[in-house]
């Protein structure tokens, strides 16, 4: 295994937004495990598109992402390549993993965070997942710690649970505001924090993806345009709504 550089290990990667990053206490832990729920009535494509957009961000431009997700055999429910250019994400530096089982995701996941050769590991979780209890999430968490990978859980269509995770959030599409032309304006984020580890929870904010400048800022609205945040990333989903 790799052995991960200093600013990996206990780092903090600051969203860009001073008063989200005092509240986080500096920003997301860089080798801490993070938890990324869509709302239980909603699609959750605006939770994937933050965290790939997340990943990204801490993996900069010289460490690759790794994506697991369920493989359901349907092309419409494969990620969209332009779509995740159009976001800034360079394709070429996701590795997509598809797998059929649950079990069979959560021990690629671990054996990814633990080689540490990635910056940040993705697993996108469609429902309840039991196997995905306090134990499992406290292995992924360790072994995080000691590889410097950040653990990224989309969870979609499940309610949070008990788990490791030094940051919970729930995360859905925003109005997106307009541009001249009344084009569709960069995607918005609507994010709640369930749960901090040794921190403050309850922050209720809008974050904006600014793709020119790779960083999130505070959205300024004239007339919003509701384009889904996620919409851009996942073609299937997007068709779907």
């Amino acid at each position: 295994m790799p052995a991960p550089s200093p600013e990996r290990v206990g780092g903090a990667l600051g969203l860009g937004v001073p008063d989200v990053d005092r509240w986080l206490q500096g920003g997301l832990r860089r080798d801490g495990v993070h938890e990324f729920y869509a709302p239980p009535d909603g699609e959750g494509a605006g939770a994937s598109a933050f965290a790939l957009l997340v990943g990204r961000l801490i993996c900069g431009a010289d460490l690759p992402l790794i994506w697991l997700r369920k493989d359901r055999g349907s092309r419409r429910e494969r990620p969209y390549a332009p779509g995740l250019a159009e976001l800034g994400i360079d394709p070429d530096a996701v590795f997509l993993v598809g797998l059929r089982d649950l079990s069979d995701l959560l021990v690629a996941t671990a054996e990814s965070v633990r080689h540490g050769g990635a910056g940040a590991v993705i697993l996108e979780i469609q429902g309840r997942a039991r196997l995905l209890d306090l134990t499992a999430s406290r292995r992924l968490a360790l072994a995080a710690e000691r590889s410097g990978t950040a653990v990224l859980l989309v969870r979609r269509s499940a309610r949070p649970v008990a788990s490791a995770a030094h940051t919970r959030w729930q995360v859905s599409a925003a109005p997106s505001p307009a541009l001249p032309a009344n084009a569709p304006g960069p995607p918005v984020f609507d994010l709640q924090l369930l749960r901090q580890r040794g921190g403050p929870e309850g922050l209720h904010v809008q974050l904006e993806w600014n793709r020119e400048q790779a960083v999130f800022r505070t959205p300024i609205y004239g007339d919003p345009s509701a384009v889904p945040a996620g919409g851009m990333a996942d073609r299937g989903r997007r068709r779907a709504a």
